[in-house]
């Protein structure tokens, strides 16, 4: 849970360190001082540094404050990438794996890294090498230039690498 900012009388340490609504620096100045200015121009002060001394506070409206706050959290999680997933069998058919091939080019589009991981079963794991030629061989069906990102690795259940767009 998001702790929140301390706002008007919830401020207890003076003085403060006061910035305007413009992002000006007003300077260190008391907190009854600081009280009187934003109530002059009618808006909220806000702790935005708490952990400095003197505590940094700003003047703003604390709705337009938590709204950008929440606005910047969200813009950087859309920036981040997933990494999605294939699964691909060891006897896959042709035509399967051309529809996963589709499905690993969409997440591509969208950004997103490609795990693709082939699984093993009983017999199937002496023979890790047909498992890299299939590998080698669903990158070939992707239309769109890849990196490797991750060069195929086994692990207990059969083999797995990861792909991005370049």
């Amino acid at each position: 849970m998001q702790k929140r900012p301390r706002i008007n009388n919830q401020i207890r340490v003076s003085p403060v360190q006061l910035i305007d609504e413009n992002g000006q620096n007003i300077g260190v100045v008391p907190l009854e001082e600081a009280f009187r200015i934003t109530q002059e121009k009618g808006l909220d002060i806000v702790e935005v540094a708490a952990n400095v001394r003197p505590p940094v506070c700003r003047i703003i409206d604390y709705g337009k404050y938590i709204y950008q706050q929440e606005k910047k959290t969200k813009q950087q999680k859309s920036k981040q990438t997933e990494v999605k997933g294939v699964r691909l069998s060891f006897g896959i058919a042709k035509n399967d794996m051309e529809r996963q091939a589709r499905q690993a080019e969409k997440f591509l589009n969208q950004g997103h890294k490609v795990k693709i991981e082939i699984i093993l079963r009983g017999r199937e794991k002496a023979h890790p090498e047909v498992a890299r030629e299939k590998l080698v061989e669903f990158i070939k069906l992707i239309s769109l230039p890849t990196k490797i990102e991750q060069e195929p690795k086994k692990y207990p259940r059969g083999l797995t690498m990861v792909i991005s767009k370049q």
